[in-house]
C-alpha cells in the first residue's frame, strides 16, 4: 500500500494532488486524479489518498488528461464487476489516536466505449479489519450501492505511447456517508462497481510514471482472493480510492497538478 497524503495548511507546501485488460472472470480482451472534469466538484478536505493515476495533464484526447501505462505493462485495468461478482480491496491506516469520521468516499472505473457520460449505475463498498478473506466486516453491505454522484475524470486509460485513444474514459463514483467512523488500526476497503455499458466496468490501478510497484491491492473472482499484479511485469498494484471528511475547499485548479506531482 501506498499512503499518499494531502496536507494542507496556512501555507500549501506540496503539489499535494494484461495488453491484459480486464483481469477476472471475463475474457481476456483488448478494450483501457485527476484533471480538470467539469462535472466533479473535487476532494475538500482529504483524510487519506490511496495514490494518483494522471500521468499527463493536457496531453490526451481533446486536451483531456491521461492515465498513460508503462513500456512494459499490458494490464488496462481489472474485473471488479457486481455482474460477475469480482471485488477489489486495499488498505488504509487511521493513525494512533486519531479517529476519522469519514463523509466521502470517492472510487474510480471505466467501460469500454462508454463515450464521457458516465455509465457507472452503482459502487459497493464495505470495509474490514483485516484483509476481506479473513477480516471482520465493520461497515457497509456488499449487495448495496451507496454511490451519490458520478461522471467523467477527465481522464483517459490509454496504452503505452497512444495518449490520443479515447475508448477507456475514466468516471469518479462519489458514495457521500453519514455514518461511517473509524478508530486508529488498519482498514481494508473492498469496492465493486456496476455499469450499464457492456464491458467491465474495470478498475484503473494507481500509475506512477516510473515506478511499477504502486500499491498491495487484492482481486476476489471465482477463484477467491489473490493479490493483483500488472501483466507484464508483475509488479504489486494499488487501487486508487480518497478518503474525505468535512467541507474544506480544495482548488480544483491545482487537483491534476496534486495528482501528478506525489
Amino acid at each position: 500500500m501506498k499512503l499518499f497524503l494531502v496536507v494542507l495548511s496556512i501555507v500549501f507546501l506540496a503539489f499535494a494532488a494484461d495488453t491484459r485488460e480486464d483481469v477476472g472472470d471475463y475474457a481476456i480482451i483488448n478494450s483501457g486524479t485527476v484533471g480538470g472534469a467539469s462535472g466533479w466538484d473535487y476532494p475538500q478536505a482529504v483524510l487519506f489518498d490511496n495514490g494518483p493515476f494522471v500521468t499527463g495533464v493536457g496531453t490526451g484526447a481533446g486536451g483531456a488528461d491521461v492515465c498513460e501505462m508503462g513500456a512494459d505493462e499490458t494490464t488496462f485495468g481489472n474485473g471488479f464487476q457486481v455482474s460477475a461478482g469480482n471485488m477489489i480491496a486495499d488498505q488504509f491506516v487511521v493513525p494512533s489516536g486519531e479517529t476519522w469520521d469519514i463523509t466521502k468516499i470517492t472510487v474510480f472505473g471505466y467501460q469500454t466505449g462508454s463515450g464521457t457520460t458516465s455509465t457507472i449505475t452503482g459502487a459497493h463498498l464495505t470495509v474490514w479489519d483485516n484483509p476481506p478473506d479473513s477480516g471482520t466486516l465493520v461497515y457497509g453491505d456488499q449487495g448495496t450501492s451507496v454511490m451519490t454522484t458520478t461522471g467523467w475524470t477527465n481522464c483517459y486509460r490509454v496504452n503505452n505511447g497512444d495518449t490520443s485513444n479515447s475508448d477507456r474514459p475514466i468516471m469518479y463514483a462519489e458514495c457521500e456517508l453519514t455514518d461511517l467512523s473509524l478508530g486508529e488500526g488498519e482498514y481494508w476497503l473492498v469496492v465493486q462497481l456496476d455499469g450499464s455499458g457492456s464491458s467491465g466496468p474495470w478498475a484503473n490501478p494507481v500509475t506512477i510514471t516510473g515506478q511499477p510497484d504502486t500499491g498491495d491491492s487484492i482481486q476476489y473472482t471465482s477463484g477467491g482472493w489473490a493479490p493483483l499484479a500488472m501483466g507484464g511485469t508483475g509488479a504489486p498494484i494499488g487501487l486508487p480510492f480518497i478518503l474525505e471528511s468535512g467541507t474544506q475547499a480544495l482548488e480544483a485548479a491545482t487537483w491534476a497538478g496534486i495528482k501528478t506531482s506525489f
